[in-house]
């Protein structure tokens, strides 16, 4: 057993080394950077510079549960006032359409976008029917959008952010405000993983790539488009703003903004009071609902898009850092599982005091190596901490070397479902299905407390905070997107 070990040691050392050096030169250049100023406009700039008139896309399926108390919420927090909102909804949706219509009825500043068939389609279709209804609304009315707006229906906008959006149009095409999971409980491993992951990735990966002249893609929410790039982007794709066959139709945006020249950038994660100007929402709480929604984020940013762009331009080294997962996500489990039987090999020698035979086995330079890593895989934890305490405490960052391994093993999960369906799609030439991820909105009591800036440290028992909702999934049974985020990627 110890020699069948030790041979397996070689392959998944030589990854794990080369992934940990390709995050150990993020992490430096994070740390002599990190210094420089960003551009922040005043509190008095913001308020006096003129209101651009934006739309605010929120595409829909099955979301009558949450889809009012976002509206009502967001509304009233939002400190905007030259803005309109646009619902996407189908029309064999009708406890959706009657949500929606209920609040057209009751602000002016809302309209129902009905898409031309049933659904769902995905995603991407439904926000092209969306940007058609904004034409008509603009021929009707005699006005033009000027910025376009994407939110989901379980997000907390930040009242902030319409207004920065608006500053920072002036001089970028796209401009993208940070996503944060909202914090929960200890115990909720599944969803403090996403904060972990949420936190390193939008207050250092995300500047890092922006520093060093890679793309932008696009989160999803909070994302800001100049109206008439989107126009050129249009025009480029045979009138649809918007992929409606990719499954990360916003990281696919993202990409493609960059390659027509448009300028990006991305607002760092700052604090007014306690709190991060940020969206903020939950995301899936069981091992399952969030394989299913990270088999969607591995297929639409690393398959669809090695399948799409392939590994050529300047950008190859952005597009290994999104792809690698396909290989680290899959080794991740077994480099636990070898760590181990290492040391439960070292700890049984030492208890019958015999000599730890597995040592035998393993060349002095593959020792060598797995001390490299152990220390790469131990300081890409204390970054990650250090990202999540910031946001959540440190008593909650405490939870991040548990939350990396049970990452592990979901990223592992949903790689290797993502793989199996994207060849199946392939092999019976068939499209891929949108996937469609359970909701939940946070009671009234939490979205206060966030609006006044309470910090709650990563600790709030979420069993009396949640607006939980019915799933749905009719188009593919197990399926589910929403937001694109940080690709997974392994943690040795």
């Amino acid at each position: 057993m110890d020699y069948w070990v030790a041979a397996c040691l070689v392959p998944v050392v030589v990854w794990i080394l080369l992934s940990g050096l390709d995050d150990l030169f993020i992490n430096v250049v994070y740390l002599v950077t990190g210094r420089r100023r960003f551009p922040w406009p005043s509190a008095l700039e913001l308020r006096q510079i003129p209101e651009r008139r934006i739309a605010i896309f929120v595409p829909v399926w099955h979301e009558h549960g949450v889809i009012g108390q976002m509206l009502e919420h967001n509304l009233a927090e939002i400190g905007y006032s030259n803005y309109d909102v646009f619902v996407g909804v189908y029309p064999n949706d009708l406890p959706t359409v009657r949500a929606v219509s209920e609040q057209c009825r009751r602000h002016p500043r809302i309209h129902l976008a009905t898409c031309p068939h049933n659904g769902p389609t995905s995603k991407g279709d439904c926000m092209n029917w969306i940007y058609r209804r904004m034409q008509e609304f603009e021929a009707q009315h005699g006005v033009t959008f000027e910025i376009v707006v994407t939110h989901d229906a379980e997000d907390l906008v930040h009242a902030r952010s319409l207004r920065l959006i608006n500053w920072f149009s002036r001089g970028y095409e796209m401009v993208q405000i940070p996503v944060l999971p909202l914090p929960t409980g200890l115990r909720e491993f599944t969803h403090g993983l996403y904060c972990d992951e949420f936190a390193e990735y939008q207050q250092k990966d995300i500047p890092v790539r922006q520093r060093l002249g890679g793309f932008l893609p696009a989160n999803g929410v909070g994302t800001g488009f100049d109206r008439a790039s989107l126009d050129r982007l249009a025009a480029t794709r045979q009138g649809r703003v918007f992929d409606p066959e990719c499954l990360t139709e916003d990281y696919e945006t993202g990409f493609r903004l960059y390659a027509l020249g448009c300028r990006q950038i991305f607002v760092p994660v700052h604090f007014a009071g306690s709190s991060p100007v940020a969206t903020r929402e939950y995301f899936p709480r069981t091992f399952r609902a969030s394989v299913r929604q990270r088999t969607r984020w591995v297929t639409g940013i690393a398959l669809q898009g090695w399948q799409h762009h392939g590994w050529r331009g300047r950008q190859v080294y952005w597009f290994w850092r999104d792809r690698k997962g396909l290989v680290g996500n899959l080794l991740s489990p077994l480099a636990n599982l070898l760590f181990l039987y290492g040391l439960a090999s070292f700890i049984g020698s030492l208890a019958t005091a015999t000599p730890w035979h597995f040592r035998f086995y393993v060349p002095h330079w593959i020792s060598a190596l797995c001390y490299c890593t152990l220390w790469l895989s131990w300081l890409q934890a204390g970054v990650r901490a250090h990202a999540s305490a910031r946001i959540y405490g440190w008593r909650f960052a405490a939870g991040v070397p548990v939350r990396m391994f049970w990452g592990n093993l979901v990223n592992s999960a949903a790689t290797v479902v993502a793989l199996w369906q994207f060849a199946a799609a392939r092999i019976e030439g068939r499209r891929l299905a949108w996937l469609k991820t359970e909701h939940i909105y946070p009671m009234p009591e939490l979205r206060y407390a966030i609006s006044e800036g309470i910090h709650f440290q990563g600790v709030v028992d979420v069993s009396s905070t949640f607006a939980a909702r019915e799933s749905y999934s009719p188009y593919a049974p197990g399926a589910t997107p929403d937001l694109v985020s940080p690709q997974p990627r392994a943690a040795a």
